[in-house]
């Protein structure tokens, strides 16, 4: 009898997990906050734990730019290099001085949207990355950005 509730205990984790973290996640729609706004500036991050920007004033939400110190072009094609050789990632949009690329999670399925703003004159590339969907992502996008700018400094 107890490997009976035993199995059926386990059957209602499994069910019970599959179907509360979507909702966790699906809370919030962050993505409205996409592009530039006309300004060259990029969106600044909802009130949400799950926006990183190397712009924001919180620094529980900034994050530091990456920077560059020869010609811009060959540093915009490092970085749209490095971000379609990525796991998960695709480009959406991409025209000099700006790219915004969509990050699927390889187990639900969730899409974080990383968006980049060259600064040609002060030799930064700013940064936006932020959960599409949800309210928490446990650190997943500051990890995503500090990983970008660590790969593009290692980058000839």
């Amino acid at each position: 009898m107890s490997s009976i509730a035993s199995l059926i205990k386990d059957v209602a984790r499994v069910v019970a997990t599959g179907f509360l973290l979507p909702v966790l996640f699906a809370c919030n729609d962050s993505s409205a906050g996409l592009g530039t706004g006309g300004n060259g500036i990029l969106a600044p991050c909802p009130s949400s734990p799950n926006c990183v920007s190397s712009r924001d004033p919180d620094p529980t939400r900034r994050v530091d730019p990456i920077l560059f110190t020869r010609d811009s072009a060959a540093a915009w094609s490092r970085l749209r290099k490095l971000i379609a050789e990525m796991k998960g990632a695709r480009i959406a949009e991409d025209e000099m001085g700006y790219l915004h690329a969509e990050f699927r999670s390889a187990l639900f399925g969730f899409v974080d949207d990383v968006e980049f703003r060259m600064d040609e004159a002060a030799g930064r590339i700013d940064v936006r990355s932020a959960s599409r969907k949800g309210y928490f992502d446990f650190g997943v996008n500051r990890r995503r950005v500090q990983e970008i700018r660590e790969r593009f400094s290692r980058e000839p």
